[in-house]
């Protein structure tokens, strides 16, 4: 009905327009999917598939939650955003794997989050994670907690990232690279060598110096950064051999942050990001 100007008008009109709607009509929803009472489905959103969303969470317009996709509290997935679609393998059947999302992420415009390549397979995000734009995570990656990912950041399959990492925009990994805990990532740069803890990399999987602003955030204090940057400069300043430099820091005693990313160099199994070739070093971040 249309009100012409001076009509009077409804008084509940305005009441009713305020009100939160958690599911939109216009959505569609699987009829196998768990929605708590508490979560919100915007304009056209696709719930496709066993997925289960959690209190709280926001799925805004036009974004496609697919597959056994069980999805934590306090989320929100905004518009275009595709999470639990089936793997980009072609060896993946698409059957009986899951996207495991936690509590409190952000999935802005257009990111896409696979689910297992594999029957039993899984894709994990934890807590507290913020993926930008464009960004994507391949089939069995698992993410740990409070990490960035910028604008057109992508991570092949099985990659493993610590916590409080921050991998910048347009950055690309290879399959089964781990990242270390508060690594940073500059833009463009490219790594198919694991990036081990609390170091800056660019180019391809290059190391420039300690992540000395992230470790500051993060509330390390100072001799804690001295023995890093003491650490990195043995390990990685000039091209040597990693096993020597290695034992070099472990004849003296060495801070757990030390120990931790010894440990780190040691598991790998792909090798570990080189320091520059003619020893330059930027501990400016």
């Amino acid at each position: 009905m249309t009100l012409h100007p001076g009509a009077p008008r409804d008084p509940r009109s305005a009441e009713r327009s305020a009100l939160p709607m958690p599911i939109h009509p216009t959505s569609i929803i699987d009829r196998h999917a768990e929605i708590d009472p508490s979560a919100e489905i915007g304009p056209y959103a696709i719930i496709d598939g066993p997925a289960v969303i959690g209190a709280r969470t926001r799925v805004l317009a036009h974004a496609v939650v697919t597959g056994r996709t069980l999805i934590g509290a306090d989320n929100v997935i905004h518009y275009g955003a595709v999470l639990g679609d089936t793997a980009q393998d072609l060896t993946s059947t698409g059957q009986e794997s899951a996207l495991r999302i936690g509590d409190r992420n952000v999935f802005r415009e257009n990111c896409h989050i696979h689910r297992g390549s594999k029957p039993g397979g899984e894709t994990v995000i934890g807590d507290d994670n913020y993926f930008m734009s464009q960004s994507h995570v391949a089939h069995d990656c698992q993410l740990s907690a409070h990490i960035i990912m910028a604008s057109g950041s992508l991570l092949g399959g099985h990659v493993e990232v610590g916590d409080r990492v921050f991998v910048s925009g347009n950055c690309v990994v290879h399959q089964f690279v781990r990242i270390g805990r508060l690594a940073f990532l500059r833009g463009l740069s490219r790594a198919s060598r694991d990036v081990p803890p609390f170091c800056m990399m660019d180019e391809t999987h290059t190391l420039r110096g300690v992540n000395v602003v992230g470790l500051r955030r993060a509330g390390f204090g100072a001799d804690q950064i001295r023995a890093l940057r003491g650490a990195y400069r043995c390990l990685f300043r000039t091209r040597r051999n990693l096993r020597l430099a290695m034992a070099e820091l472990e004849s003296e005693p060495c801070t757990p942050e030390v120990a931790h990313l010894l440990a780190f160099i040691r598991s790998s199994r792909r090798g570990v990001c080189v320091g520059p070739r003619h020893g330059a070093q930027d501990d400016s971040q």
